[in-house]
């Protein structure tokens, strides 16, 4: 009885969206039934008309040409991978920025419990159906991930049970499912009460499903043996509280200030550095930091030249890799795509080497720095706390034979809306895009050994598209540029 109930309701909102398609036929309140005509050729195409033209030849053929036509485009359409990226990047902003699940499927970037005005304020704001936050939920579920899972499932439980009983063709789950999924979560994460509280809902509107039936006996049994004491691997564990996972808690934006003494050597200049090169347009300087030694060269490129850089880069970008030992391989900590550029590529990317040269004294010819490296980072797009320099003599840096990175030039090639900034974990500051900039640190000491405050990483995009452009300069034919110092710890 239940099942026919379901597929007569499904049926008469079908007439009822069939009849307001009509309707809007028909919006001329001169054009009314009560014309013997007009009435006549409304039945008529509504009884016969549509009919022949839904079942003619030539809708067949559009169908298949339609088919056809997506076949031909299906390797360019996002696939199951790109969607699962997405989700798990919805997740990583919601832990960076302590977005409210709740607030981001109603498209709203604000902090969870705070009064603070939202991180991003689109134009138009776009909220996130039941089934789009149970597609969320369901990335996190199937990874084991219950600390995100039951968030998203929360909000999808909660968007099904307003929405139950009305029908949308874009939905490919359902509150059952939700339920079914949200149950388990709270299992997995120790709230058995919970747990059997969902799935008795659950079977309030399947109460023929006798697996649910089953996990409601257990968790009852479960119970009764001790309350707040779950199953994981089948061993008996006290449920733990969900905390913020790891590392993601050392990226919330930064906000404190150098001691007093160093703000005094803090400042904006143009500079010269003594080449002929910038005496006529001088190098905007503005020192970030003194330890670890960082600036900031604002209106380093031009707009035109930050657009031809992502143009020849553009069709070369893949999935960013990261060393791992002596080999190099793609990372869920580092999601971003990027190209390399030689210095014959363009004159722009050959004048940006002269440039870079000029400014930070150092020689760039091969084999002294790397190609330029062009990155992309689009939805949620970060990389998590690094070092550019080698940590180990087995890294693939040392095969290019002069030694390791000794500075790090990062170029803003683009704005971005929200989030992107550049956090150096351990000295405890952040800088955030600047369009048009370049950003310039030392990796190395003096005295060769890494420098441990260098320890960076780049924040995950909130909103916009973020570019930016990597010259990594290495220790080797800097001897005489950049001296050992009088101090042998510096």
């Amino acid at each position: 009885l239940r099942s026919y109930l379901r597929e007569e309701n499904a049926r008469l909102r079908r007439l009822r969206r069939f009849y307001e398609k009509v309707q809007v036929l028909h919006q001329d309140p001169e054009a009314s039934v009560d014309n013997p005509l007009l009435a006549f050729s409304l039945i008529k195409r509504l009884h016969s008309d549509w009919l022949n033209i839904i079942y003619s030849d030539e809708a067949t053929g559009n169908a298949q040409a339609l088919h056809a036509g997506l076949r031909e485009v299906e390797q360019e359409l996002p696939g199951a991978e790109d969607l699962d990226g997405a989700a798990r990047a919805l997740m990583r902003l919601q832990d960076v920025y302590a977005l409210s699940v709740k607030g981001l499927a109603n498209g709203v970037f604000q902090r969870s419990g705070t009064d603070h005005p939202p991180l991003y304020s689109p134009g138009r704001r776009v909220s996130l159906s039941a089934d789009d936050c149970f597609h969320v939920g369901k990335v996190a579920y199937d990874t084991g991930d219950y600390y995100h899972s039951i968030a998203w499932l929360e909000e999808a439980v909660s968007l099904f049970r307003l929405s139950y009983g009305s029908w949308n063709p874009e939905d490919r789950s359902s509150l059952e499912d939700a339920l079914d999924h949200l149950a388990f979560s709270y299992f997995m994460a120790g709230n058995i009460s919970h747990a059997l509280s969902l799935s008795r809902e659950f079977l309030r509107y399947d109460p023929s499903n006798q697996r649910v039936t089953r996990n409601v006996a257990k968790y009852e049994k479960l119970l009764e043996m001790g309350t707040g004491v779950g199953l994981a691997g089948g061993a008996l564990v006290t449920p733990q509280p969900l905390s913020l996972p790891t590392p993601y808690a050392l990226l919330h934006p930064l906000s404190s200030q150098p001691a007093p003494e160093r703000l005094l050597q803090l400042g904006c200049s143009y500079e010269t550095n003594s080449s002929p090169y910038l005496l006529l347009q001088p190098a905007k300087k503005e020192m970030v930091r003194i330890r670890p030694y960082v600036a900031l060269y604002h209106d380093f490129i031009s707009d035109a030249e930050a657009e031809t850089i992502k143009w020849l880069a553009g069709p070369w970008l893949q999935r960013s890799v990261v060393a791992s030992g002596e080999k190099q391989q793609k990372a869920e900590y580092r999601i971003s795509q990027s190209a390399w550029l030689k210095d014959t590529a363009d004159p722009v990317v050959r004048a940006l080497d002269r440039r870079i040269a000029a400014v930070t004294g150092l020689d760039l010819r091969p084999p002294y720095a790397e190609y330029l490296q062009v990155v992309n980072y689009g939805l949620g797009g970060h990389y998590e706390p690094h070092f550019d320099h080698a940590t180990s003599r087995k890294s693939p840096l040392y095969r290019m034979k002069s030694g390791n990175r000794i500075a790090t030039v990062m170029i803003y090639l683009s704005a971005v809306e929200a989030g992107g900034s550049t956090a150096f974990i351990y000295a405890n500051f952040s800088v955030p895009v600047v369009k048009n900039a370049a950003l310039f640190w030392w990796n190395l000491r003096r005295n060769g050994n890494g420098d441990g405050d260098t320890l960076h990483a780049g924040c995950p995009v909130l909103a916009g598209d973020k570019w930016v452009a990597n010259k990594w300069i290495h220790e080797h034919g800097q001897e005489f540029r950049r001296p050992c110092g009088a101090d042998p710890w510096d």
